[in-house]
């Protein structure tokens, strides 16, 4: 059998360890073929290809990023993209296909398994906003880079008796802020599942300030305020699956405090920094396995499935059900963590 891969969406730590997984345990115990296909929906569309064997999967477990490379193209928003793939697929011999990635990615592949095409889908998301599994490869690492970026915005904080207001990812789900936050020691964490009242952040701030302490802030990208949503969007640009491009509510939040409470604010946005460099032991541990579990769904012909973590287990959901509805922060979560606040 000769089997696609693909990584599509943003990149995260992790990535690699399942191309490794799948190719090393596909090659040696199945003696399946492999090819890759390059920058997401992109590589099939256009008929992109690199070769996939065990040689080119050696020494990348501790690499980030994907050697596939990956992007958000929209296969369904491209005239005749579906046909295209199809066709492409023919013509290099492909017989399966193993689509990584989050929502989007996972969103085309279920589309297109439902068209006839043998996909087996990975979840990958920093957000960790995918309800079919209990967690995604990539979330860990991104906690652990905010996390020790916190601990060191303390110390500045203290030194210069500022506000620090830290912008972590998440566009829908808070999980990043959440876990970050609190591993972290934040004094307030703001997520978009729970709009915040800025006058009781600022008074939270007051409060802080008014024990001889500097408050940290951990702020999601996609969190609002609850008198509107305008601060949290720095554009109206979309992307190829109609995602507005989100960010900028570090700095309007930090502006916004100094001009109610008097106190200098800052913002520290990290971005594109939670994504990149090594993966953590825990990522590794489980992309590995989804790799070696989405191959052997792909050898016993079990398409349109997603690999899921449920518990310490591995199982198989229907692609359909991992990318139903978004995982987000359950309300007992945030309120548990509330008392910590201020």
């Amino acid at each position: 059998m000769k089997v696609g891969m693909l990584t599509g969406g943003g990149d995260c730590p992790g990535l690699n360890a399942v191309i490794r997984g799948a190719v090393r345990k596909g090659v040696s115990a199945y003696g399946h073929e492999f090819i890759g296909f390059r920058d997401g929906w992109r590589g099939p569309l256009e008929n992109d290809t690199m070769t996939l064997g065990i040689p080119e999967v050696r020494g990348i477990l501790p690499r980030g990023g994907t050697i596939l490379g990956s992007s958000r193209t929209n296969p369904f928003a491209i005239d005749n993209g579906v046909e295209r793939i199809k066709d492409n697929l023919a013509e290099n011999g492909v017989d399966a296909l193993i689509a990584i990635g989050g929502e989007d990615t996972l969103g085309v592949a279920t589309k297109l398994a439902d068209l006839g095409v043998k996909v087996v889908g990975v979840p990958k998301t920093i957000d960790n906003d995918l309800s079919g599994t209990d967690f995604t490869f990539g979330f860990d690492t991104a906690v652990n880079i905010a996390t020790e970026a916190i601990d060191r915005l303390h110390t500045t904080a203290e030194s210069h008796h500022r506000v620090l207001v830290v912008e972590v990812m998440g566009r829908h789900a808070g999980w990043i802020a959440l876990h970050s936050g609190l591993a972290g020691g934040a004094n307030i964490i703001l997520i978009p599942e729970r709009p915040f009242d800025i006058e009781k952040v600022c008074a939270q701030v007051e409060s802080r300030f008014a024990t001889h302490y500097s408050p940290i802030i951990v702020v999601s990208e996609g969190a609002v305020p609850a008198e509107g949503g305008g601060m949290s969007l720095v554009s109206g640009e979309k992307d190829a699956f109609g995602h507005v491009r989100l960010g900028g509510i570090g700095d309007r939040l930090a502006g916004e405090i100094e001009k109610r409470t008097g106190k200098e604010a800052r913002a520290v946005v990290l971005g594109h920094v939670q994504r990149g460099g090594s993966p953590t032991a825990f990522d590794r541990w489980l992309a590995t396995r989804f790799g070696l579990h989405a191959i052997t769904a792909v050898h016993e012909g079990d398409f349109g499935t997603m690999v899921s973590l449920q518990g310490t287990e591995i199982t198989r959901i229907p692609l359909a059900e991992g990318t139903a509805v978004l995982k987000t922060v359950r309300p007992e979560l945030y309120e548990e963590a509330e008392v910590l606040f201020g």
